[in-house]
């Protein structure tokens, strides 16, 4: 798109409280509660879509989207006057590496191309009881949402190389054939003692039966170690409470969930277990894809006023001349927007060229993250587990190899609207998302690979339908690859006084992390407004009703 034709609309008004560059989740949450406080704000991106990197993607714009992220144009920091105005050109970060795709049948996905809804930050769910659930009832945006359950919830067995349902619930136990009464009993025992020093920290029941201090602050695998086989511990440890690091290795842990933590997951956990009628299981999924999320959030900050304009490349930043201090943006059309406040998309930072010394533009703070996610998406015919449309999947560290030292997380969707399914793929196709934390792209790369070799084949000799045997007593078959793509994807986040960078999807399953840091984000701007006052119209019938799906 040539620069005429942004010259075309120039935006008005051209001052704002908050001006928030991109509609990632992040953003868009910030820009909506800014807009529910009362404050005008221009939410801005350059791209012609919602979502940036939380956004759900066609196969063809996936591709298109990691690559242009991987090598995106290098410029050197400019700084030049005009005016008032100090402009300082913006850079763009390389947000993505990697990036490994294999298309096995270019025909038949060609012929659907436009089926596919595929998140850039996969996987995800959200747990019923979760706090992104929280805020779409808090916000009143259950309307604009419609998920579908994840009924199936397993772990990878190492001994048998199955998967193993994950027994997340009284019935769940009673149900688990491999389990035996022992391990049974002290399953419920555990979910029982965590029931009461739940209740009783509420002050709901004896305050005896609250587990102690020194317990509660010890490492949750010491307090689990006391109480369940190894088997069952490995459960409660990576499928429940969703632990990344091997807890049992001190060497290579890098973050030692402690036991108050751990009964903090599990009660999220049973919580959200059951929570909607339409819902047997504890996680939700968005019927298009996560890309809803941060479109429903754009659609609440409009109806809020907030003024919402894609297709506009910021270019610069504009400080004053004499205080240095932020005062507004430059698009590539050359118009100046001003705001008191900005929130940059994580695609951006901020130059501080050696000529700007002398502007009062604080220093970056960067989260001391250097971990990076390596993810990966593959496309088959046919279900991991017959008659499950719909599974989450978890390989805990060291039961694919001995050196996995982190857990792989995977989930399984079906395509089609009809009962069970999801519109992220065409009808009788799947999409799996794979994940795991790592250091660097070959140890990402290895992990991802050993997750998909354990799960899918390829296929022989053209024929799609073929497929491997699965040495187990089901003689499951292997699905048979159709397309895939590996890549690996950085966490970053950075802080400035005036100027805020929002978050990159993290490596978890679900969004508590980063709402966490979007409301420190809003409250460092706006200490004194309120995140979302409560709505009293919200129901939770707006989500457990017609929104979702049977």
């Amino acid at each position: 798109m040539s620069d005429s034709t942004f010259e075309e609309k120039p935006i008005e008004p051209t001052s704002f409280d908050l001006i928030v560059i991109g509609t990632g989740l992040p953003e868009s949450v910030i820009a909506a509660a800014a807009s529910t406080a009362g404050k005008t704000v221009l939410q801005i991106d350059p791209n012609d879509f919602y979502g940036s990197h939380f956004a759900s993607h066609r196969l063809d714009d996936l591709t298109a989207f990691l690559n242009s992220h991987a090598n995106p144009p290098s410029t050197a920091s400019v700084t030049t006057s005009d005016g008032d105005y100090t402009a300082l050109e913006l850079n763009r970060c390389s947000l993505y590496s990697h990036v490994e795709t294999a298309n096995y049948a270019p025909e038949i996905l060609a012929e659907h191309s436009r089926g596919f809804h595929i998140d850039v930050g996969g996987p995800r769910v959200l747990f019923c009881a979760d706090k992104a659930i929280e805020l779409v009832l808090k916000a009143g945006m259950g309307l604009y949402l419609d998920f579908k359950a994840v009924d199936g919830n397993f772990i990878w067995d190492q001994s048998s190389g199955r998967l193993c349902n994950v027994p997340d619930s009284r019935a769940a136990i009673f149900k688990d054939k491999s389990l035996s009464l022992k391990e049974k009993n002290q399953l419920m025992r555990l979910f029982k003692l965590v029931q009461q020093h739940l209740a009783a920290s509420d002050g709901e029941d004896d305050e005896s039966l609250r587990i102690s201090e020194e317990d509660l602050e010890s490492p949750f695998v010491d307090f689990l170690k006391t109480r369940l086989p190894p088997k069952i511990k490995s459960i409660i440890l990576y499928s429940i409470a969703m632990v990344d690091y091997d807890q049992d290795n001190s060497k290579v842990c890098k973050s030692i969930l402690k036991t108050k933590d751990g009964i903090s997951r599990l009660a999220l956990y049973q919580k959200s277990v059951g929570r909607f009628p339409n819902a047997n299981g504890a996680f939700l999924y968005p019927m298009y894809g996560h890309g809803e999320l941060s479109q429903a959030f754009c659609r609440r900050a409009a109806v809020k006023g907030c003024v919402q304009v894609l297709r506009r490349p910021v270019v610069a930043l504009l400080m004053d001349k004499d205080s240095g201090q932020y005062k507004g943006v430059r698009l590539v059309s050359g118009q100046n927007l001003l705001s008191h406040q900005l929130v940059l998309d994580p695609t951006f930072t901020v130059p501080l060229p050696v000529a700007s010394s002398q502007l009062n533009l604080p220093n970056e703070s960067v989260k001391g993250d250097k971990r990076k996610v390596a993810r990966g998406i593959c496309i088959t015919t046919r279900s991991l587990k017959p008659d499950i449309s719909n599974l989450l999947l978890v390989y805990p560290p060291r039961s694919l190899f001995p050196e996995q030292d982190t857990s792989i997380r995977a989930i399984q969707l079906r395509g089609g609207t009809d009962a069970g399914g999801l519109a992220v793929c065409p009808l009788n196709m799947f999409v799996l998302y794979f994940s795991a934390i790592c250091d660097d792209a070959e140890h990402g790369k290895r992990l991802l690979h050993a997750a998909m070799n354990a799960l899918l084949t390829l296929p022989v000799s053209g024929n799609l339908e073929s497929g491997s045997t699965v040495q187990s007593e089901d003689t499951e078959l292997k699905p048979t690859l159709l397309w895939s793509m590996l890549y690996i994807q950085e966490i970053t986040m950075g802080r400035y006084e005036h100027l805020i960078s929002t978050p990159m999807p993290d490596g978890n399953l679900n969004y508590d992390d980063l709402l966490d840091e979007t409301v420190s984000l809003f409250q460092k701007m706006y200490p004194d407004e309120a995140f979302f006052p409560e709505t009293p119209s919200v129901q939770e019938e707006d989500i457990e009703g017609p929104s979702l799906e049977d």
